[in-house]
C-alpha cells in the first residue's frame, strides 16, 4: 500500500479508506443475488470447416432421452427431449440446434428456463447460471410437422414422411429436424428413444429394444436404448409396416432386420448373410463395437441412399446389395465407433468402408484389391480433389472421398506390408473406440505402427492435387 504521507491523508483517513476498500473487495467477490457464477453464453456453433453453425459450445452431452409421439395421418410429431450434459465453462446460456418445430417450454434441472429462437438456434437461459463442471439436465417440449432438409449436394435428409410412417436419417445435419441437440459429430452421447405410434405399425430405432406395450388411444410405445456413444447424425427412427426377423451374430449380439412386406422374399437371402459378414469383419477390424446389429430395407422412392445409422443401417431396396451391405456394416467400426472430429475428416468413414468392399471382393470374389485400386485409379472423377480436403460442403460425399480414400489405404498397405496393415486396421479401431479422431490422428497413428515416416504416401495420395503418372 502507498504510504499515506505521499497522498497528504492522515493515518485515520487512510485507515477509513482501507476499510472501505476491503468492504468493496468483499462485495466484488460475492456471487450475484440470483446465485449465478458470472458465466457467459456457450458458442452458437463449433466452426466446423463446412458447417460452422452446427453444434454448440460450453457443454458436453452425456445422454439424450427422447420421448416422441407420431401421427402418420397428420404428420405431427410431439416430443420431449431430456438432455443430460456437463458444463465445460461457466454458462449463463446454452444453444441447441433445432430446425422448424415449435418449442412450448423448457427447463434446466426442473426450473423453468427462458427460451429464444433465431433460425435453427434455440437458446436456453437457465434460472441459475451453471458453473463449469456441473452436470445438468435440459428438458425441451416441442411439436409440429417436421420438414426434411436439402443438403448442399441436393440430397434430402431429416424426417422423411411416408404413406404410413416415416424414416429419419441425419447425415450431416438432418437430426435437427426431429430433436433439439448438439448436432455435431464431435459430441457423442448415449440415447434412449421412446416412440409412440398407432398400434399395427412398427417403430424402430438404434440399439436394443428394452420395452414395447400398448398405451391409450390404440397406440403402442416402444423404447430403444443405444448404450454406446453415438453421434447425432447416426440416430434414426423408422415407423411403418415392417416385417421383422431376429437372430444372433458373433455369439451374443442380437440382430434385428426389418423390411417392408413386399420386400421380404427378395431380401431374405442377403439378410441371412449379415451375421457371417460381421464375423469376417470382426476378424479384420477387431471386436464388434456395439451391443446390437441389424438392417432396415425400405421401398424405393422415400430414401435416395443407404446410410450407416448406428447398429441398424437403412437401405432403399435398390441399394440393398452385398457390396453396399458390406460397406454400411464396416461403418460400424469406421465412422460409428471411430467418428470424425470434423466433417473434413469424412474420408476416414468412407475411404475405410470402401476399402472394406475391396477386401471382401478380394476374399470372396477373387478380385484382388490391387485390381479394385487400378479401376479406381483410372476413373477421372476420383481425382477432382484430395480426399482429405473436399473444397466445399457440396463435395463431402463425392467420389474422391470414397474411391481415392480407399486408394490411400491400399497404397499404405503396399508400403507397410500386409501384416503391419492388418494390425493397423484393428489397432486404429481399438485406439479410438467410441471416440472421435482426425486425419492428423490417423497419419500419426499409422506412422507409429509402421515405425517410420510415411510422408510419401500422404503427400501424393491423401493431399496431392493431381493424379500420379503411374498407379
Amino acid at each position: 500500500m502507498t504510504p499515506s504521507s505521499r497522498t497528504g491523508r492522515s493515518p485515520r483517513a487512510a485507515a477509513s479508506l482501507a476499510a472501505a476498500l476491503a468492504v468493496l473487495g468483499l462485495l466484488a467477490g460475492c456471487t450475484p443475488a440470483t446465485g449465478g457464477v458470472r458465466g457467459t453464453p456457450g458458442a452458437s456453433g463449433l466452426r466446423d470447416p463446412y458447417f460452422p453453425k452446427l453444434g454448440n459450445g460450453g457443454y458436453d452431452v452425456g445422454r439424450y432421452a427422447l420421448d416422441l409421439a407420431y401421427d402418420p395421418g397428420t404428420g405431427r410429431l410431439d416430443g420431449t427431449a431430456r438432455i443430460t450434459a456437463r458444463a465445460t465453462q461457466d454458462l449463463s446460456a446454452l444453444n441447441l440446434d433445432l430446425s422448424g418445430l415449435t418449442v412450448g417450454k423448457a427447463a434446466v434441472d426442473g426450473e423453468p428456463a427462458a427460451v429464444s429462437r433465431a433460425g435453427n438456434e434455440l437458446t436456453i437461459r437457465p434460472h441459475d447460471e451453471l458453473p463449469r463442471g456441473r452436470e445438468f439436465t435440459v428438458t425441451v417440449g416441442y411439436t409440429g410437422v417436421p420438414e426434411p432438409l436439402t443438403d448442399p449436394d441436393g440430397s434430402t435428409e431429416g424426417w422423411l414422411r411416408s404413406a404410413d410412417g416415416a424414416v429419419a436419417v441425419g447425415e450431416p445435419a438432418g437430426s435437427m429436424t426431429w430433436f433439439p441437440g448438439n448436432h455435431h459429430p464431435s459430441d457423442k452421447a448415449e440415447y434412449e428413444i421412446a416412440l409412440t405410434v398407432p398400434s399395427g405399425l412398427t417403430a424402430l430405432s438404434n440399439g436394443v429394444r428394452v420395452s414395447s406395450g400398448a398405451v391409450s388411444d390404440g397406440r403402442t410405445r416402444t423404447v430403444w436404448r443405444q448404450s454406446e456413444p453415438m453421434a447425432s447424425y447416426l440416430a434414426t427412427v423408422m415407423i411403418g409396416r415392417y416385417a421383422t426377423t431376429t437372430g444372433t451374430a458373433l455369439g451374443t449380439v442380437p440382430v434385428l432386420t426389418a423390411v417392408e412386406p413386399s420386400l421380404v422374399s427378395a431380401t431374405a437371402a442377403l439378410r441371412a448373410e449379415l451375421p457371417g459378414i460381421l464375423a469376417r469383419q470382426q476378424e479384420r477390424f477387431g471386436p464388434y463395437p456395439f451391443g446390437a446389429a441389424g438392417a432396415v430395407v425400405t421401398t424405393d422412392g422415400l430414401l435416395g441412399y443407404a446410410l450407416e445409422t448406428q447398429t441398424r443401417p437403412v437401405f432403399p431396396a435398390a441399394s440393398f446389395d452385398r457390396p453396399t451391405l458390406v460397406h454400411e456394416l464396416a461403418h460400424q467400426w469406421f465412422g460409428n465407433s471411430v467418428t470424425p472430429e470434423t466433417w473434413r475428416d469424412i474420408w476416414l468413414n468412407e475411404g475405410f468402408a470402401t476399402y472394406a468392399e475391396w477386401l471382401y471382393a478380394e476374399e470372396h470374389g477373387s478380385v484382388p484389391a490391387r485390381e479394385s485400386f487400378r479401376a479406381a485409379f483410372a476413373e477421372d472423377a476420383n481425382w477432382a480433389f484430395p480426399p482429405a480436403d473436399p473444397p466445399t460442403a457440396e463435395n463431402l460425399f463425392d467420389p474422391p472421398v470414397y474411391q481415392r480414400g480407399a486408394m490411400v489405404l491400399h497404397k499404405l498397405r503396399e508400403t507397410v506390408g500386409d501384416g503391419v496393415f492388418d494390425g493397423l486396421l484393428r489397432g486404429w479401431a481399438a485406439e479410438h473406440e467410441h471416440a472421435n479422431a482426425s486425419t492428423e490422428d490417423f497419419t500419426a497413428y499409422a506412422e507409429s505402427v509402421a515405425g517410420r515416416d510415411l510422408d510419401a504416401v500422404w503427400k501424393v495420395w491423401l493431399y496431392g492435387d493431381g493424379r500420379p503418372a503411374k498407379p
